[in-house]
């Protein structure tokens, strides 16, 4: 008899194993036909929503002002968008072109002469200009010395010194290069597939030379590269990221291996907004360590090991963005059938207070925290402490990695200028993930380097509101003419927020007078 009841309690382990993970792996099922087949968007219907929390979720002050502040954003008629007018949609920086449509009689029906007493708005078109090539030839005029040949009978020649070649031997100018640059990297357009298009304009190119000329052209503008790095870690708050890269031919990897991309930034808050990327071709903590040397400040990232390496002198501060996503992976599992847990409705409440101190200032957004987000964050560990999920289910995974980032994600009620999420950084690494899907990978580590001093420079004067044509073309023209001995000063009237463009002027409307027919 002993021995049976051992067996059946054996058996209904065994069973009660099985039965979980029947689920675990129906869950996974589910989760996986629903990430191919389902929606991809973390919108919620209800934004605002807090059914599944009870009133100790808020301050006992507050309770009656956010639950009706709720119960308002729920039954809100959504807001008619702003259809843009005309003037809105041309910027004032064009240069305009006033056309005056003239009679072809000057006489009126009964015959007398006609006066202009003014003129009659019609509409406004823009025009388009297709890019202009033109082959510029360089000479240097020669000049001799009649008197000295009088002197000693030989000629004596002197010529005009025409300015050094960007690259030498090669037809690439800096406007031509900025094109290309700016076909790449901003727009997404791979080399091969800018070939057909220069051809078309004239110019035979191969892809092999336009892949010579940006990494020549990189490392003109490397030392601007890296005092963008040197003024980035000099700023007190930083965030993070890195994504996989491949590369094909690595000193001693595979061509298929990973290698990685990894991009620093300043906060949205920052006064001198820098974008870097940096090539390496490892994801381990001593790479990290290496791109964050010297820096003593905060730094927002995700929940990889990696950065667990850094110094003691960095506060590492987490994303609740990635825990939010793990909740909805959980809740949105299974296609046409979610279901928004308790866990997500607090982040949700969370997330809805954020946008609303989205634009006051640290100290103030800091304060509001300490009020009203600290009771919600509470909450929400409160929860996760009584939770009883199995480990290897969706839940279970989300709650794992919330807990094991809590006292990093705890350090945003000790910020307020550190926003709740990563999600900056990672906009600017999507940047480099679109270009990524145009070129696939590098050949070489030259390659990608030169990817990330170029995309560096660029994604830093978009936040910096440049036009990254006329930046880049202006850097590479004036900083390839600089000494190689060149002082820092002389650099940093290159950085984006210290950058001008000086072709931004004041340009006279041109009156054109045509005849109607």
């Amino acid at each position: 008899m002993p021995k049976t009841e051992e067996l059946l309690q054996e058996t209904l382990r065994q069973n009660s194993e099985l039965m979980k993970e029947n689920k675990q792996l129906n869950e996974q099922v589910a989760y996986l036909t629903n990430k191919l087949y389902g929606r991809h968007s973390e919108k919620m219907e209800n934004p605002g929503q807090l059914s599944l929390l009870d009133n100790s979720f808020t301050e006992p002050e507050q309770t009656g002002n956010q639950s009706e502040e709720i119960s308002e954003s729920q039954t809100a008629v959504p807001v008619k968008r702003h259809r843009r007018t005309r003037s809105e949609i041309v910027s004032e920086g064009l240069p305009v072109e006033e056309t005056i449509i003239k009679r072809e009689d000057d006489y009126c029906e009964h015959g007398h002469q006609l006066i202009p007493i003014g003129k009659h708005f019609v509409r406004k078109v823009i025009h388009m200009i297709p890019g202009k090539l033109f082959v510029e030839i360089i000479n240097e005029e020669t000049y001799k010395c009649v008197d000295c040949e009088e002197l000693d009978g030989c000629s004596h020649p002197y010529h005009g010194k025409a300015p050094q070649a960007l690259i030498a031997h090669s037809i690439a100018t800096p406007s031509l290069i900025a094109e290309i640059l700016n076909q790449k990297y901003v727009l997404g357009t791979p080399i091969y597939r800018q070939l057909k298009e220069w051809q078309r304009a004239g110019v035979l190119l191969s892809e092999t030379t336009i892949t010579n000329w940006i990494i020549k052209c990189a490392a003109i503008v490397k030392t601007l590269y890296a005092l963008l790095h040197q003024r980035l870690i000099e700023q007190r708050f930083l965030q993070g990221d890195e994504t996989p890269y491949e590369v094909l031919r690595e000193p001693d990897k595979p061509a298929h291996s990973k290698s990685y991309i990894w991009v620093i930034r300043s906060i949205s808050r920052s006064n001198k907004p820098i974008v870097y990327y940096v090539y390496g071709d490892t994801r381990s903590g001593k790479f990290a360590q290496k791109i964050y040397q010297n820096f003593t400040g905060v730094l927002q990232c995700d929940g990889y090991a990696g950065y667990n390496l850094l110094t003691d002198s960095i506060t590492r501060v987490g994303c609740w963005a990635h825990v939010r996503r793990k909740f909805y992976d959980d809740a949105n599992k299974v296609r046409g059938h979610f279901k928004e847990t308790r866990p997500l409705a607090i982040l949700n409440e969370m997330f809805r207070l954020e946008k609303q101190w989205s634009k006051l200032s640290s100290s103030e957004r800091l304060d509001h925290r300490s009020k009203s987000l600290k009771p919600l964050i509470d909450s929400f560990w409160q929860w996760c402490d009584q939770a009883e999920v199995l480990p290897k289910s969706r839940l279970g995974k989300a709650l794992i990695y919330a807990q094991n980032q809590r006292k990093a994600l705890n350090q945003v009620l000790n910020f307020g200028e550190i926003d709740l999420s990563n999600n900056a950084s990672e906009r600017n690494m999507k940047s480099y993930v679109i270009g990524r899907k145009n070129w696939l990978f590098s050949t070489s580590p030259k390659g990608a380097e030169a990817n990330a001093i170029w995309m560096s420079l660029i994604e830093s004067a978009k936040a910096n509101g440049l036009i990254p044509f006329k930046y880049l073309q202006d850097i590479i023209e004036k900083i390839s003419k600089l000494s190689v001995f060149m002082k820092t000063e002389e650099l940093e009237v290159y950085l984006p927020w210290n950058w001008q463009d000086k072709s931004k002027l004041s340009i006279p409307v041109l009156a054109k007078i045509a005849v109607a027919k």
